[in-house]
């Protein structure tokens, strides 16, 4: 495993991190759950991303069990907020952050998390509201770092011009061979800036995988076949062209004597530090 310094931060965290979306919050049975973790630690992985939304707080709450005992410093946790967590708790209001928080450590069993994210930018909150009590969290110890998800330009420029406030240092874009958009705008404002990138479905829901076959069902024990993870993956998997296009890419996979999920990941690693080294010369 090889690892890299996130953004400005202190932190050093392994190429490839451990995500919990859809799997620790119902998708796959606690046994798995456990076993996947514990493999990640043995192979190197030491970040571990997860956000109190997934399964309504079930992700965390998994993460906080199995962690419980675990050297704290010899991992990396990451949580986000922004979506409901109940019919009145959403968004980044100073009131949220404060309560989701607290909330967020109750479950994953900790003092602290090393990166808390904003999960989306909401559009009902005064930036500097959000940003004062981003900050305010730094300070009373409860996350060593901020990040944010899914912020476009204006937004992430906005935050980086205000004073008297902690900074990003972490962005957390979709990106893989399929959506390449943060390429154009933020992945280079980010480096200018010294905010790191940590993609999210760099094997796009496991359809650069190729498992996908067009004109075939999906495979009976891929997520796309799974009915508590499928929900984001229907019109892709129903995408003959998409998949087609990824099939002509396993000839290449194979003369480099990889994987397909291997040439995907070495794709997006590669591909976002050679535009940072780009934007920093």
């Amino acid at each position: 495993m090889k690892y890299r310094q996130l953004g400005n931060s202190e932190l050093t965290v392994s190429e490839i991190s451990l995500g919990s979306w859809l799997t620790y919050s119902g998708g796959v049975e606690r046994q798995k759950a456990e076993a996947c973790i514990h493999k990640a630690f043995e192979v190197g992985i030491n970040f571990i991303d997860t956000a109190n939304v997934y399964g309504r707080g079930a992700a965390e709450t998994l993460l906080g069990g199995v962690l419980r005992g675990v050297d704290r410093s010899s991992y990396i946790l990451a949580t986000k907020v922004f979506f409901p967590m109940s019919d009145t708790d959403r968004g980044l209001s100073a009131a949220q952050i404060r309560k989701q928080i607290d909330a967020s450590l109750q479950r994953l069993q900790t003092d602290y998390v090393d990166l808390y994210q904003c999960h989306r930018y909401d559009v009902n909150t005064p930036l500097e509201e959000t940003m004062t009590a981003l900050t305010e969290v730094v300070r009373q110890g409860k996350a060593r770092y901020i990040g944010f998800s899914e912020w476009n330009p204006d937004q992430i420029k906005a935050a980086l011009s205000m004073t008297d406030v902690e900074r990003f240092v972490s962005s957390q874009p979709q990106y893989s061979m399929l959506w390449r958009k943060p390429e154009a705008e933020g992945f280079p404002l980010c480096a200018a800036n010294g905010i790191g990138q940590i993609v999210w479905s760099p094997l796009a829901q496991g359809i650069l995988t190729g498992k996908y076959q067009p004109g075939q069902p999906p495979p009976s024990d891929s997520r796309a076949a799974n009915d508590k993870m499928n929900a984001f993956l229907k019109d892709e998997i129903a995408n003959d062209r998409v998949l087609s296009a990824v099939q002509k890419v396993k000839p290449i996979a194979a003369d480099l004597g990889l994987t397909m999920s291997q040439l995907a990941l070495a794709w997006v690693g590669s591909g976002a530090d050679c535009l940072d080294r780009l934007n920093r010369q």
